[in-house]
């Protein structure tokens, strides 16, 4: 039976003022599909999703769903206030669950009336008892820790006011609440912003196992491959489909975009001919056939050239080369100086940075990555240890939070680039428009900026820095996926030395060469990317797994009660510690195998974006053999519990 269409877009347009954002937007989505909204910044994916949710509405077009369709929509940053707890506001995803339950306790309460009619009463508590274990009502405390613990929320904060969060705080609450209403279609629009990388793992799995369709809008190249299966593309204020996630939906663009390309030159070379025979003989001869032919181009359907997205031009270029060492440290001890004493987050080993070194930092939010970089940059000062720069060493720092930028609000993008170097007006100019900002863009207060333009920004000051070791804290955020293409590309070409901290792996894969791993209070170093790093934890699980199989080979248990001994001539009962100490050793191989079932499932995926053949025939014969593992030890597990109960029978 093929799938049934949920959701039908037909020839949207919006249009604010006199800017025409999108025109005859249609599509459909099915039930349980994965969808990926993607396009550059002010493309309108934000607006589409707007529309379906019913918060905007269009100039033309329609959306139609089907009956009861039910739709939740999470935006890129959360607004509101609530007087609730975090898991009070979490549960009010579940709000006509809990109506049904303090119905039934209201059933429960009239009951105990003795004038009370019993088996009307019986009745609807049965038929809503129905619904409610239908609806899941008896796993939503189980269900809110689950999403609340997976977005990096911990048990100590479920009593937190609400009220206390920070912004990025309350966009993870809307998230989970968005994820626990269970909804037949999820509008996602940017839900990685504010997820570290255990969180963002967390929510793909999520995703990838959830039945619901969904339709996201993101920047996140990675999170896209492995969440969803087909592409729309919203450019130039129309929208295309393609039935391929975002790694195979980029060749897939590009061929479609040369083969037009090629039907407008050739179509082009067709009329320059057409035109040159008449105006060769249009006033001759053949001037009837030139009549004709004049006839033929008037009626003939032009190709519009096809369009071109404008590109950042970046190139990143130093006169200076530095030292071998870039960097080298004693141990340090890296945090902050409060009234109270020192709050130590990371304490490092002794660290060394060469020329050419291209660093990722990864780590979850809060593990100190961040406050590394001031410490190295000398925004913070070290706690304990020291660190030095090398000969000629020339640090350029991007931060986060833009710092560079700060206290500029009235000032301009030219103003400011006029005030980091001394240039021409007309320079200024040139080197703005590299970075997308042309005509009055360029007059612009700064706090008038959107997240891109300051993005950009901040990058133009960068670069007029030539520096020759860059120091980057999350470069790509607020950047859409053609520009953070671009930021890869220059840095590739950079022959300067990097270290930067990011949660876009798709971007980490393309530019480290070297991890540092923040976790613990400590670092950890890993040779490659995160691919790389990703594929060490799979075979260190798989050495850990061949270890738990060593200690899990299935032997001859002795049964509950021995034969009798020829010496006492009495039953020898096996110790029913002995049975539970053999019991716990299974239970801890089981959760051995199935951690190295997922990394197994994680690698398989990361292969199949690679494309990676040789590497998915390798993962797919090991989770074979893993899984088979497992199986023998659940049948372990059954056979050791029912040894268990007899011998507790036998005890009695």
């Amino acid at each position: 039976m093929p799938p049934l269409s949920i959701l039908t877009v037909s020839s949207l347009s919006k249009t604010y003022i006199t800017d025409e954002i999108f025109a005859n937007v249609s599509f459909q989505i099915q039930e349980r599909e994965h969808v990926a909204l993607v396009g550059v910044n002010g493309a309108g994916k934000s607006t589409v999703l707007r529309i379906i949710a019913g918060i905007e509405y269009p100039n033309s077009g329609e959306v139609v769903s089907a009956a009861g369709l039910r739709v939740t929509y999470l935006p890129q940053e959360a607004r509101f206030t609530s007087d609730n707890t975090l898991r009070e506001e979490a549960r009010l995803a579940f709000a006509p669950v809990l109506e049904m339950q303090e119905r039934m306790r209201e059933i429960e309460r009239r009951m105990a009336d003795a004038d009370a009619d019993l088996d009307k009463l019986m009745e609807e508590y049965d038929r809503i008892g129905v619904r409610f274990e239908a609806a899941g009502g008896y796993d939503v405390e189980h269900r809110t820790d689950e999403v609340l613990q997976g977005l990096g929320f911990s048990q100590d904060q479920f009593d937190d006011p609400v009220a206390r969060l920070s912004g990025g705080q309350k966009t993870r609450v809307a998230l989970a609440k968005a994820l626990l209403a269970d909804p037949d279609l999820l509008l996602l629009d940017e839900p990685t912003n504010h997820l570290d990388l255990e969180m963002l793992e967390w929510l793909e799995d999520f995703l990838r196992r959830w039945t619901g369709a969904c339709l996201i809008v993101s920047h996140d190249r990675y999170f896209l491959d492995r969440v969803t299966t087909r592409t729309l593309d919203l450019s130039f204020g129309r929208l295309e489909d393609y039935p391929a996630p975002y790694a195979k939906y980029l060749p897939m663009r590009a061929e479609r975009e040369a083969r037009r390309f090629k039907e407008y030159q050739e179509q082009q070379e067709f009329i320059a001919r057409q035109e040159e025979f008449i105006r060769k003989y249009g006033a001759g001869q053949r001037y009837r056939e030139a009549r004709g032919r004049q006839k033929k181009l008037d009626r003939l359907e032009r190709i519009d050239r096809p369009q071109e997205h404008d590109h950042m031009h970046l190139r990143l270029g130093t006169n200076l080369r530095s030292g071998r060492n870039v960097l080298t440290s004693s141990r340090l001890e890296i945090g902050y100086r409060d009234p109270n004493g020192p709050a130590v987050l990371i304490r490092t080993p002794e660290l060394t940075i060469e020329r050419g070194d291209r660093i990722g930092l990864l780590g979850p939010n809060g593990a100190g990555k961040t406050t590394l970089i001031k410490t190295l940059v000398g925004a913070l000062p070290v706690l304990k240890g020291d660190y030095n720069l090398g000969t000629n060493v020339k640090p350029g720092y991007y931060a986060q939070s833009h710092e560079q930028l700060r206290g500029k609000g009235n000032g301009t993008p030219l103003s400011l680039i006029l005030n980091t170097q001394s240039m021409s007006e007309e320079y200024a100019r040139t080197w703005l428009g590299r970075f997308l900002f042309s005509g009055d863009d360029v007059y612009k207060h700064i706090s008038d900026l959107s997240g891109g333009e300051r993005s950009r920004l901040a990058l133009a000051i960068l670069l007029l820095e030539q520096a020759n070791f860059l120091i980057l804290d999350e470069p790509t955020n607020h950047l859409d996926i053609q520009a953070r293409e671009t930021l890869e590309q220059m840095l590739n070409d950079f022959d300067g030395t990097i270290l930067f901290v990011s949660h876009d792996r798709y971007f980490m894969d393309r530019i480290a060469t070297k991890l540092w791993i923040v976790e613990d209070g400590g670092i950890t170093f890993s040779l490659g990317n995160y691919t790389d790093y990703q594929r060490h934890l799979g075979r260190r699980a798989q050495q850990a797994a061949a270890e738990a199989k060593q200690e899990t080979k299935p032997q001859k248990l002795p049964d509950p009660v021995d034969e009798m001994t020829a010496s006492r001539g009495k039953p020898r009962r096996r110790s029913e510690s002995d049975v539970q100490k053999r019991l716990a050793k299974v239970e801890r191989s089981i959760s051995q195998l199935e951690g190295r079932l997922n990394e197994l499932n994680d690698g398989l995926s990361i292969a199949t974006i690679d494309q990676d053949v040789a590497a998915i025939s390798k993962l797919g014969e090991e989770f074979e053999k893993v899984q088979t593992e497992l199986d023998g030890a659940y049948a372990e597990w059954e056979s050791i519990s029912h040894h268990a109960q007899e011998l507790a029978v036998a005890n009695d």
